[in-house]
């Protein structure tokens, strides 16, 4: 299993598009139902720092995310955009979890 953090600060005037941009990734990989891959995105309180956690079975199911045309378009569109605080990724080793991840 493959676990990521990834946290970034958009300029305020982004944050919609940013937003949006989300919305057609996640709706793009609902469309797939790959059962290898879990991702989230959040928004904290500030409306333009945002938190992405993604679960992947292997690397295989990382690389469908990072070969996905709409998250490829948001990863360009988000570069263009100056973010005030660059995206920074982390991979997460678990621990432990109170429910099955896969």
């Amino acid at each position: 299993m493959k676990a990521v953090k990834v946290q970034y600060t958009v300029k305020a005037d982004y944050a919609e598009t940013n937003k949006a941009n989300i919305r057609q990734v996640m709706a793009d990989l609902q469309e797939l139902a790959n059962s290898g891959i879990r991702y989230s995105a959040f928004v904290l309180e500030d409306g333009k720092t945002f938190i992405h956690f993604g679960l992947y079975t292997d690397q295989e199911a990382l690389d469908v995310v990072n070969n996905l045309p709409s998250f490829q378009s948001f990863r360009e569109q988000l570069k263009a955009s100056g973010p005030e605080s660059p995206p920074k990724g982390d991979d997460l080793i678990l621990v432990g979890s109170s429910y099955d991840i896969f």
